[in-house]
């Protein structure tokens, strides 16, 4: 029997996803949300929150993009080497041109010298799978700008090569960006690897269901202390105050060098905005 081979979605397909990704807040981030508004006490957080949840809903309802800042594409595709990567590419650039008027999505594509919006320029990494998939996620510009990458040791923070140390940097990250980057925060750890390795990885740990269990127990441990941890710092939603810092912490790790120890931390808003196809 011949293997089935994959099917390169339409550029219509990948114009949906965009439409989706910008509209519709996932179920699994709009579920933290609500559960958050329940257990807050902070009158101006719950406003905060409250608030929120109304935009989600009218955004949905209005095909609307959720926030303004409709973000970097970032696209995760996983493929077998049946299908051609250059015309899946093709594609993309071609959805994205199309979503952004459609939508619209708002350029955000500047060169970083003279500062002129050079169109509509998509991030694809692509890895090697059995099954196709794509992930779309759409960065936004303040939850980048926070992002961190941490060396240990840290003479500044007294953090060591050991969990405490990462502790300290994930903390040192939250604390310093405070309301900066539209919390509650959901955050993606990376340890190990390289600097490369855990700026990517680290972000990739936004695709990641925040009701999924990590099947690492160290990681899954380390996972929900943080979470407590942070959430007593109280900065609360938009660091107005409250007990809703982060929805939640998310960890994964890649083999070191044994003269390097990097920490990746990549933030997203509240806005977390990913689909899939």
């Amino acid at each position: 029997m011949q293997p089935v081979k994959n099917t390169i979605p339409t550029t219509e397909a990948i114009v949906n996803l965009y439409t989706r990704c910008a509209t519709e807040l996932p179920g699994d981030v709009c579920e933290k949300l609500r559960k958050s508004l329940e257990k807050e006490e902070n009158d101006t957080a719950k406003y905060i929150l409250n608030t929120i949840l109304e935009n989600i809903d009218l955004a949905k309802k209005e095909s609307k993009p959720i926030c303004q800042d409709t973000g970097t594409p970032i696209f995760y595709i996983s493929s077998d080497n049946t299908i051609s990567l250059d015309e899946i590419k093709k594609h993309i650039e071609t959805a994205t041109k199309q979503a952004t008027e459609k939508i619209p999505l708002r350029p955000n594509a500047a060169d970083p010298i003279v500062g002129t919006n050079t169109g509509n320029r998509p991030i694809i990494h692509i890895e090697q799978s059995d099954r196709f998939k794509i992930d779309l996620l759409m960065k936004g510009g303040g939850s980048e700008n926070i992002s961190a990458i941490y060396t240990l040791p840290d003479a500044k923070l007294n953090a060591n090569k050991d969990i405490e140390g990462i502790k300290r940097c994930v903390l040192d990250a939250v604390f310093r960006a405070q309301g900066k980057g539209c919390p509650p925060y959901i955050i993606g750890v990376a340890i190990g690897g390289n600097i490369e390795q855990v700026a990517h990885l680290s972000k990739k740990q936004l695709l990641r269901n925040l009701n999924d269990r990590n099947k690492d127990e160290h990681l899954n441990k380390m996972e929900t202390e943080l979470l407590e941890t942070i959430n007593k710092l109280k900065i609360g939603p938009m660091g107005l105050g409250g007990k809703t810092t982060a929805l939640s912490v998310k960890i994964a790790k890649s083999h070191r060098h044994p003269a390097s120890y990097f920490i990746g931390i990549s933030f997203s808003c509240w806005a977390l905005r990913r689909q899939s196809l």
